[in-house]
């Protein structure tokens, strides 16, 4: 996540409702919203890992909280599954009117009930993504036990739910009867995704395979294998929102140039998880570095080292299949092997004597070039000097020079 920024919009009721917007590094390929569970806040540890993560592959995500939780105003109470569905269309216009309609709508638990209901009244929504969802709302007041019994009889009574209490009303009760959840997933006309684990203990599978029976096509299955109702591993969340950015990319536009027209930029940007981790943005490419863990980073992509290896590699093969065009030969499938290491210049065979008197440890590059089929001795030693020839390779060996700007960013 590159960017985020701390909102406020007029919920159903006009309370004023807490938000957070996560943006890319880079202009958005496309807005989210996303819709907690019950009783949740937008700072749950899932749905703050997904956004990140969508965020991080060029998908703009707001959350928010529900009127009456987290640090929304109102007064929970007097809420109800429909009141939330009129809160999740009131972010989709403030969305709509502060940046841009959302295309993707993303539910967990009730949250993901509540996003099929609201879809049909988005018109922008092309893509719809449930997580753990019921497949009838009234499955909530399950969680109620005994405490319904008081709440039909008074009207109202305090529930215990996740070690918080709070007050249910009858009116709440009466509404998640009503709702119709598998008429509006019939009428859905949209994409969707299901994500379930098949050993939720809260909301079991067999709700997601009634929303995808009840669902027309497009629609797709993923399980999330092993995880709990509240993707508490990070490595669950870490997969769900990689799934849910791969799928959705089928209902987008292709996503836009990141850097300056007419000029060779990259952009390196700290993202703020973990130690080293960086988003990289490349013509209309978005990729990430970051270290090993042993080296205290979240190994969660390339390292620097490893995309200079990258490079020689690639510009390896590439100038290889240019000769080879060039001069009308037939060159079976070209793979390029580099590795990286740092020597004392004394026990590196390729350098001259004065490197080696020079002392001290160098960086040592081995690059090993593998053909498909055939090819004689003349052949390969003609290939080793082509591939001498490569621009990275040149670089690397006469040297280069780095001009560096800082510039400062003075915050209001």
């Amino acid at each position: 996540m590159a960017r985020a920024r701390k909102l406020e919009f007029e919920g159903h009721s006009g309370a004023q409702l807490a938000a957070r917007l996560d943006l890319p590094d880079g202009p958005p390929r496309a807005f989210a919203l996303f819709a907690h569970c019950f009783t949740c806040s937008k700072d749950l540890l899932a749905v703050r890992r997904i956004a990140a993560e969508l965020a991080r592959q060029g998908i703009a995500v707001l959350r928010f909280d529900f009127t009456g939780l987290g640090a929304s105003e109102g007064e929970f109470a007097s809420t109800d599954f429909s009141s939330n569905v009129d809160d999740l269309v009131s972010a989709a216009d403030y969305l709509g009117r502060e940046y841009e309609a959302p295309s993707i709508l993303i539910g967990h638990s009730l949250g993901g009930a509540a996003v099929l209901c609201a879809a049909s009244r988005i018109e922008a929504v092309r893509a719809v993504v449930t997580i753990a969802a019921p497949s009838d709302v009234a499955h909530v007041l399950k969680n109620f036990g005994s405490s319904l019994d008081r709440i039909e009889a008074d009207g109202k009574a305090e529930v215990a739910l996740e070690g918080r209490r709070f007050t249910i009303r009858k009116e709440f009760v009466d509404d998640a009867r009503q709702a119709r959840l598998a008429e509006h997933v019939t009428k859905l006309r949209k994409a969707l995704l299901v994500m379930h684990s098949p050993v939720d203990d809260l909301v079991g599978i067999d709700h997601a395979s009634a929303i995808f029976q009840a669902a027309k096509h497009p629609k797709s299955f993923i399980s999330l294998d092993r995880a709990d109702h509240l993707l508490t591993d990070p490595a669950d969340a870490a997969f769900a929102a990689s799934v849910i950015a791969g799928w959705v990319g089928r209902y987008l536009p292709a996503d836009r140039p990141q850097g300056e027209a007419e000029i060779e930029h990259v952009r390196v940007s700290e993202t703020g998880e973990g130690k080293f981790q960086a988003a990289v943005l490349s013509g209309r490419h978005r990729l990430f570095t970051d270290e090993p863990e042993k080296m205290g980073g979240l190994d969660s992509g390339p390292s620097p080292y490893d995309f200079l290896s990258m490079a020689l590699g690639a510009c390896t093969s590439m100038t290889l299949r240019m000769y080879a065009d060039h001069k009308k030969l037939r060159l079976g499938r070209v793979s390029v092997d580099i590795s990286h290491a740092k020597v004392h210049a004394r026990d590196c065979a390729e350098c001259t004597d004065d490197e080696k008197q020079g002392g001290g440890r160098i960086d040592r590059f081995e690059r090993a070039i593998s053909v498909e089929g055939d090819i004689d001795e003349e052949f390969a030693e003609k290939l080793g000097e082509i591939a001498d020839k490569c621009p990275v390779h040149r670089t690397l060996t006469h040297g280069a020079k780095v001009a560096t700007l800082v510039r400062r960013h003075i915050s209001d």
